[in-house]
C-alpha cells in the first residue's frame, strides 16, 4: 500500500496511507444553492472542464470506490469546489486523497473522511437542524448545507471562521449561523438540533452536546486520544446514548477537552 508524504500538524508529524481505512488525519471545522459558474480559482492555471474532470474523479475513484453510496453526499461532493476551501499555494493539493493544510495548524479533512461523515447523517431530512463544531475551512459545512440541512457551524479560530464565512457567501453556501467559538459547551442559543457533529477529538464525549440534540438525535466525531482515537456515532433513544464505533482516525484535540 503507498504511502503519502508526511503531514505536519502542531509540531506533529505522521504517515498517512493511501487506504479504505487507515488512520487519516483531518479536522475542519438553509438556505441556498451551489453556483455553478464562478469555481476558477484565483491563479489557477486549468480551467473550469479541468477543475470538474479532478472533481469527478475525486468522487469515483475515492468515494463510490470505497462504498460512499449517499447521493445527497455524491452530488455535493460532484459540485462543490473543494479547491475555493483551501489556500493558493495548495490548489494543486485540493482534490488528492488526503488532508490539505489551511494555514493555523490545522487542515481541510480528507475527502473519504468528510464523505463518510457526511454520510453518517444520511438519515436527515431537508431542513433538519444540524451542530458542526470545529467547521475550519468550511468545506464541511458547504456539504451539509448542499444537503439541505440547517447548519450552525462554530470555529475556534475567529480568522478561519472569517475566511470561510466569506468563501460560502460566495458560493451561495452560507450556513444559517457560522460564529467564532469553542465548541467544548455546544450552542445552546439554536438547540435542540437533529444533530451534532464534531471535526475535533475529546478525549471523552462533552456533556454539553447530549444535552443539547432532539429525542432520537444523533452526535458523529472523533473520541479518545490521540493515537487511540475512533471515529463514532452516538443515537439518543429512550433517554440513553447508544454509541458505535466506525473506525480508527486522526483529528486536532478539541480544546478544553
Amino acid at each position: 500500500m503507498p504511502t503519502l508524504p508526511s503531514a505536519r500538524l502542531g509540531g506533529a508529524s505522521m504517515r498517512l496511507r493511501a487506504s479504505p481505512d487507515p488512520f487519516f488525519l483531518s479536522t475542519s471545522h438553509r438556505q441556498g444553492q451551489v453556483r455553478r459558474r464562478g469555481t476558477r480559482p484565483r491563479g489557477a492555471p486549468m480551467g473550469d472542464a479541468a477543475i470538474r474532470s479532478q472533481r469527478e474523479a475525486m468522487v469515483d475513484k475515492q468515494l463510490v470506490a470505497r462504498g460512499i453510496s449517499d447521493e445527497r453526499v455524491l452530488a455535493a461532493m460532484r459540485e462543490i469546489p473543494r479547491h475555493r476551501f483551501v489556500p493558493s499555494s495548495k490548489l494543486g493539493l485540493a482534490y488528492g486523497d488526503r488532508p490539505v493544510p489551511i494555514g493555523s495548524g490545522q487542515t481541510i479533512s480528507q475527502p473519504y473522511i468528510v464523505a463518510m461523515m457526511s454520510s453518517l447523517l444520511s438519515e436527515l431530512e431537508e431542513g433538519a437542524k444540524v451542530l458542526e463544531i470545529g467547521s475550519g475551512s468550511g468545506y464541511q459545512t458547504a456539504i451539509l448545507v448542499h444537503m439541505g440541512l440547517e447548519v450552525h457551524a462554530i470555529e475556534i479560530l475567529p480568522k478561519l471562521a472569517e475566511a470561510s464565512r466569506t468563501t460560502l457567501e460566495e458560493l451561495d453556501l452560507t450556513p444559517a449561523s457560522l460564529r467564532a467559538a469553542n465548541g467544548q459547551t455546544g450552542l445552546i442559543e439554536h438547540a435542540p438540533y437533529e444533530a451534532i457533529i464534531a471535526a475535533a477529538c475529546a478525549k471523552r464525549l462533552p456533556a454539553a452536546w447530549p444535552e443539547q440534540i432532539t429525542p432520537g438525535g444523533t452526535i458523529v466525531a472523533p473520541i479518545g486520544r490521540w493515537r487511540r482515537q475512533r471515529l463514532a456515532k452516538w443515537q439518543e433513544k429512550d433517554g440513553a446514548l447508544h454509541r458505535s464505533d466506525v473506525c480508527g482516525v486522526r483529528f486536532v484535540p478539541l480544546v478544553g477537552s
